[in-house]
């Protein structure tokens, strides 16, 4: 292609022609007005027809939600759809005026902000409807931040050009959702359906958008309201890269940009110009990002210096070589796209701890360059762009290392590395925002495969769905982010199941200790009184025995059926003391007491008997051995040991894996007994064991008997029971950790983030 280009302003019917190279072309401003009319018909055009679009997907997902509810819930439900469908085609128009409108309020000043309410009262349902439209407007704006920041400044542009001021993007988010909401505010739309409605209109907008606003900034540009200075303006919907001279700019000579097939702005929320892609409005934590980036560079940069043999690493050698060009963005998500649906063994083989995978990922991306012309020799990642691709490997191997990851999931995992790598490229949402699509899916993905060994239908089930999602975004991932956010839903819908079941299997583990702790508890208290009934005074063998056996057994079972109270319990220890009683009665001689303690005492021994599981006439002979002896004053009587301890000791082989030996006899750390004592059901532990096997726990319950602490793992089995001293003793020697358990993608990127502080760190 030669350096000039004829360009045709079709909105103006003027005819530019230049001779300059292809990028400093400049177009003279068409009118406005006719601007605004032909976007004005593309937003009209493409969303026109989106509220009747939302009906047959609304009712699938009502009747998947409404499953098992009852009839009068679902009937309202259904009922109250039927309504909106009767009055479909007043919707398209009504909605068709409102999007309009946005248009003539640009011109108008009559324009109102997103989420602003009309003054005087509210009633509750337009006050909800209002709230959910903020709430999806919000989460719509900061999915296309890039886009929507070029297309402000160009209608900016406009404005001033009409002798306007600027307040409102007529085709942003905010308007978009005004214009939904007041075509559905006066219906009676019970609150399910209306969620499920917002829900259905925000992943429409997401598949939607996108393109649209691509096009509506080429629209701009084209007509002369392109940004001066702007990061790739005038690029954002061109075919081929920007060729720009400037070799000081990033991509400047434009090498190998011809045939790239992916512009610079054609992927979404992308930075053309190369700018640095966790840059952006409205960063959660913006200082915390600029220092976990000066630190992922010291730490890249002291990996270089260790590698290279001493006396070569200097400041000029860690520099970029002069006289190679930066790859532009687009350039590098062009390689990555083409790359993308290739086996992706090389990661695989990384993920396992054969080789680094931020190296992996630059091997592959350089040979994909090659492919398309693209001379590793005389091109170089930018420093966004090597952030970008280190911090996806940190935080692969992050989650590798801190996950019960099986073979199978290493593969699922590394066909994702490069849609991941576009996204820290392209999206600076993927590192700031805590519910960006992408992360959501990552933390289902890893909570499907984590410890999974598919060992159940049920866990073959998940990993065969995480699998085919993971193919699904490789196929499918180029710019909409709605890709994660479907197959994100699809996976967690799935996990719900797997979630009630692993709440049972807690529920059934905790049950299990809290039985074992009480019948522990029982027997301890039983043994106790035992002991002291037979120390003194001097008692038969008969007596002895009935009262470590059958009488023992009758305590603890009336301990764990009716508590330590006064009542039952109090009985069941008075029948004890009453046979100790008759014992010296016959002892003395004196046997018509004897007889008359006996025939009081028969009905309570037959109970005690008959509690250890003899039946009547079991107990009756019973009771008939225990008074014949009782008849014989001269039977020997003596002191008597304490029974052998009945207590259920913990698992030998659990407390040797574990625990620290000797750890009861140590002092407590208060620093770990204070943070083990602010744990909540849910809160993740990482435990070492013996071997330095790293497992991930999490507390499930805590005794409200003895205090100690249930740990399970993701699937809900039991790996530890102990109490806060013997856990604050792993913890001294650096076998326990917090974190983990909740959120996948920001526990492995806290540990990222130590990683980094650790091999910065000076000596």
């Amino acid at each position: 292609m030669d350096g000039s280009r004829r360009m045709t302003s079709r909105l103006s019917g003027e005819v530019t022609v230049s001779n300059q190279t292809v990028g400093s072309v400049r177009a003279v401003r068409a009118d406005p007005f006719r601007v605004l009319e032909e976007i004005k018909r593309l937003a009209v055009e493409q969303l026109g027809n989106l509220p009747g679009s939302l009906y047959e997907p609304t009712e699938a997902a009502l009747n998947a939600t409404l499953a098992g509810t009852d009839q009068a819930q679902q009937y309202q439900d259904h009922a109250a759809l039927w309504v909106l469908r009767q009055h479909h085609a007043s919707h398209v128009m009504r909605y068709r005026q409102h999007v309009a409108q946005g248009f003539d309020d640009f011109r108008a000043l009559r324009i109102r902000s997103r989420g602003e309410l009309p003054l005087g009262l509210v009633d509750e349902t337009q006050l909800e409807f209002h709230l959910a439209g903020q709430k999806v407007g919000d989460a719509i704006e900061q999915r296309f931040m890039r886009q929507l920041q070029l297309l402000d400044s160009r209608l900016h542009g406009m404005a001033d050009m009409l002798g306007v001021p600027f307040a409102a993007n007529p085709i942003g988010p905010g308007r978009l959702l005004a214009a939904f909401i007041e075509t559905f505010v006066s219906e009676q739309i019970p609150a399910l359906l209306r969620a499920e409605l917002f829900r259905q209109y925000e992943l429409e907008l997401t598949r939607l958008l996108g393109e649209m606003y691509d096009r509506v900034n080429a629209l701009l540009v084209s007509s002369g309201f392109d940004v001066p200075g702007q990061p790739g303006h005038g690029n954002e919907t061109s075919g081929r890269g920007d060729v720009r001279g400037d070799g000081n700019r990033q991509g400047g000579n434009g090498g190998g940009a011809d045939g790239m097939g992916v512009a610079a702005g054609a992927v979404s929320g992308s930075n053309a110009g190369g700018g640095s892609p966790w840059t952006g409005a409205e960063i959660p934590n913006a200082a915390d990002l600029g220092e976990l980036r000066g630190l992922l560079r010291a730490w890249r940069e002291a990996r270089v210096r260790g590698e290279l043999p001493e006396g070569v690493v200097d400041a000029a050698s860690r520099r970029a070589p002069v006289g190679r060009r930066e790859l532009r963005v687009d350039e590098v998500v062009s390689v990555a796209s083409l790359l993308q649906r290739e086996p992706p063994d090389t990661f695989a083989r990384a993920l396992a701890g054969n080789g680094r995978l931020g190296e992996a990922i630059r091997e592959r991306l350089n040979d994909g360059s090659r492919r398309l012309g693209l001379n590793p020799e005389q091109t170089r990642f930018s420093n966004d762009e090597e952030d970008a691709i280190d911090m996806v490997a940190l935080l692969f191997d992050s989650l590798f290392q801190n996950h019960d990851l099986e073979e199978r999931a290493r593969r699922l995992y590394a066909r994702l590395v490069l849609p991941f790598v576009k996204l820290a490229l392209t999206d600076g949402g993927l590192f700031e925002v805590h519910e960006h699509p992408a992360r959501r899916l990552l933390d289902v993905i890893t909570e499907a495969c984590a410890g999974n060994n598919a060992e159940t239908p049920q866990e073959r089930e998940l990993l065969d769905r995480a699998a085919l999602l993971s193919q699904r975004v490789v196929a499918e991932y180029n710019q909409d982010l709605a890709v994660f956010e479907l197959a994100h839903a699809e996976l967690d819908g799935l996990l719900q199941q797997q979630r009630r079941r692993i709440e049972l299997q807690e529920e059934r583990a905790a049950k299990t200790v809290l039985g074992r702790e009480r019948l522990n508890q029982a027997r301890e208290r039983a043994d106790s009184v035992v002991a002291r009934r037979l120390a003194a005074p001097p008692v038969s063998h008969a007596v002895a025995e009935f009262l470590s056996t059958s009488w023992r057994h009758h305590l603890v079972q009336t301990l764990l059926r009716d508590g330590a109270g006064p009542g039952r319990y109090v009985e069941a220890v008075s029948l004890g003391d009453a046979l100790v009683t008759a014992d010296r009665l016959s002892a003395d001689g004196r046997g018509r007491e004897l007889a008359d303690r006996l025939l009081a005492l028969e009905p309570a021994i037959v109970e005690c008997l008959a509690s250890s599981g003899l039946d009547d006439s079991a107990a009756q002979h019973g009771m008939a051995l225990l008074v014949k002896t009782l008849a014989w004053p001269d039977a020997p009587r003596d002191l008597h040991p304490a029974p052998p301890s009945s207590v259920i000791e913990d698992s030998v082989e659990e407390a040797r894996q574990w625990l620290v030996e000797g750890a009861v006899s140590l002092a407590p750390d208060p620093t770990w007994m204070e943070r083990l004592a602010a744990l909540q059901p849910g809160d993740g532990l990482q435990l070492t064991d013996r071997n330095g096997d790293i497992v991930a726990t999490k507390l499930a319950w805590t005794s409200p008997l003895t205090g100690r602490m249930l740990l399970v793992n993701n699937r809900g089995l039991r790996v530890l029971v102990a109490s806060k001293d013997e856990l604050a003793a792993l913890g001294v020697v650096g076998r326990l950790q917090f974190g983990g358990g909740r959120n996948a993608f920001e526990e492995a990127m806290r540990h990222v983030r130590e990683q980094l502080d650790n091999e910065t760190r000076p000596a």
